[in-house]
């Protein structure tokens, strides 16, 4: 097989194809070593804390920098040689929005209409299919400067699906949104998935997980998890999890931590939660109340949950602490 047919095969399955991906700063390694592929048409997650990588990854597979060493396709385009095609077949759109605040929202979608080349007898179709697909048809004549945040973040993801790319990076677009224009956000984000669009998405809000077909768990520059939201919580389910409010969390903390029976304590809202490396829940709960009653430790709640995926990330995250250690 030829390279031209090689790219046409990558191209016809995969959106997404990143092998061994590496991004060096100096002596610091922002992306160790990354690899995964997403199909057309997915939902993919890219789920971890500020710093763990994802941006840095993201802006390889946009064109933007250049991997230290490494491979990356994206819609079958190779983002070491050919960042200026790939910038110019995805959507992109950052948590800063990109937006003007001193245009208006129509005049915002007229000129990054012709920022991506629309044809300009597609311009006014394209302009209410985003206007409608936004909600904001009422808002065009608005100045982009008095919408809240959560209009801009719709005016922003139209103004990025305006030249129907068939793949979209979404950089941290939910962060510093409220909760129901984040839930609003991402019923727009399912609608262009059944639509045949690739949306590649990053976020540090364990709750969005939920939303995505498939998620890739990073922390320090690695990949640690990759797989569907629902099996990647099957990998607690061989223990218990107990969701604990008491009168002092310190020192219910310093009594758990290390007691037998006891894998994992972390805080959680208000109260902790408390993995138990048994799934006799009963037996589990048992014991836990006998340690903290003979430290005169008072129990307000002690009940088992089902994880979450903050819970999950939580102890994939100590578990490569521990590998470190």
């Amino acid at each position: 097989m030829n390279d031209q047919s090689r790219e046409r095969e990558r191209g016809e399955s995969w959106a997404v194809e990143i092998d061994d991906l590496v991004k060096r700063f100096g002596d610091f390694v922002a992306v160790d070593h990354v690899s995964m592929q997403v199909p057309k048409g997915e939902i993919f997650g890219f789920l971890g804390p500020n710093g763990a990588g994802k941006s840095t990854t993201i802006r390889m597979l946009c064109g933007l920098l250049t991997p230290t060493s490494g491979e990356a396709h994206v819609n079958g385009l190779d983002v070491a040689t050919q960042p200026d095609e790939i910038r110019r077949s995805i959507g992109y759109m950052s948590q800063r929005f990109s937006l003007y605040d001193d245009l208006t929202v129509e005049e915002n979608i007229d000129f990054f209409s012709g920022i991506y080349g629309v044809p300009r007898d597609r311009r006014a179709q394209r302009k209410d299919y985003v206007l409608r697909m936004a909600n904001i048809v009422e808002k065009r004549k608005a100045l982009t400067r008095t919408l809240s945040g959560g209009w801009k973040q719709r005016l922003a993801l139209g103004c990025a699906i305006l030249h129907d790319p068939p793949v979209l990076f979404l950089d941290e677009p939910t962060s510093g949104v409220d909760p129901i224009a984040r839930g609003a956000f991402w019923g727009l984000i399912h609608d262009l998935s059944e639509s045949g669009h690739t949306v590649f998405v990053s976020t540090h809000y364990m709750d969005e997980a939920e939303y995505c077909h498939r998620l890739a768990l990073m922390y320090r520059g690695k990949v640690i998890a990759l797989g569907p939201p629902a099996e990647l919580k099957k990998g607690l389910t061989g223990h218990t999890l107990l969701d604990l409010e008491s009168a002092d969390p310190l020192a219910t903390m310093r009594t758990l931590e290390g007691a037998p029976g006891v894998a994992d304590v972390a805080v959680f809202g208000g109260g902790l939660h408390v993995t138990l490396t048994d799934d006799d829940a009963e037996a589990g709960i048992g014991r836990v109340r006998r340690q903290l009653d003979a430290e005169g430790i008072e129990v307000k709640r002690l009940a088992r949950i089902e994880p979450s995926m903050e819970d999950v990330f939580v102890a994939m995250i100590e578990a490569e602490e521990r590998k470190a250690a």
